[in-house]
């Protein structure tokens, strides 16, 4: 359903995976952020489920064709990430978006390292996101200014996740409430990474079938 394009970012060009909605509406946006595996095919699905549901979506490659299989040399790229680099990445992804006909504030939805990212990019530029969705968000170097947040957050943890605990999302939702925001989170069974359906040692179906729907929902409502 999607492909590859290349786009401006802030002076530079970046590529990414865009899909679009099959009936030739553009409708709102979304920008899909992915794990610290890189632009793997399951973010490429993610971006066409959400085209099927009517939305243009955008997964950035935030680290420029390299993927991995490999856990050590996964969190060397999470570390090795230009924060910078990678902040004029997601501002021409709003762009690029707009440019292939979205409309309105976009939605941004991240998993693992993109969800904290997806955070991040909602206080970077707080007034180009209508709704952001974190899956067990986690990267050590980002910080987000939670008071510049504008847009309702969405947060998915996983009870036996030791990654990102149940008790980091409520610490999340206890500094956006502190600001002034409004976040909601659901911790369900199972591991970090539950909606990655390409890994059968963390996928837990019936969990990410539930947020899967719960994003839709959300982001119907405020995009």
């Amino acid at each position: 359903m999607g492909g590859m394009i290349e786009y401006q970012a802030n002076g530079g060009k970046a590529q990414g995976y865009l899909a679009r909605p099959a009936a030739g509406g553009t409708g709102k946006g979304v920008i899909v952020l992915q794990e610290y595996w890189g632009l793997v095919p399951h973010i490429q699905d993610i971006c066409d489920r959400f085209a099927k549901e009517g939305y243009t979506a955008l997964a950035p490659d935030l680290f420029d064709g390299t993927v991995t299989k490999n856990p050590d040399e996964a969190f060397r790229l999470l570390m090795a990430l230009n924060i910078d680099e990678m902040a004029k990445k997601l501002s021409g992804s709003v762009a690029a978006l707009h440019a292939h006909g979205a409309t309105g504030k976009v939605g941004i939805v991240g998993f693992c390292m993109g969800g904290q990212l997806a955070l991040y990019a909602a206080t970077a530029q707080p007034d180009a996101y209508g709704a952001v969705v974190d899956f067990y968000g986690i990267h050590p170097k980002v910080a987000p200014d939670y008071a510049a947040l504008k847009a309702p957050v969405l947060g998915f943890f996983a009870e036996q996740d030791g990654f990102v605990t149940p008790a980091a999302g409520r610490e999340i939702k206890a500094h956006v409430d502190k600001a002034g925001g409004r976040m909601d989170i659901h911790v369900y069974p199972g591991q970090h990474a539950f909606f990655n359906d390409t890994r059968p040692e963390v996928y837990d179906k019936a969990s990410a079938d539930d947020a899967w729907h719960k994003t839709l929902a959300f982001f119907a409502a405020n995009l």
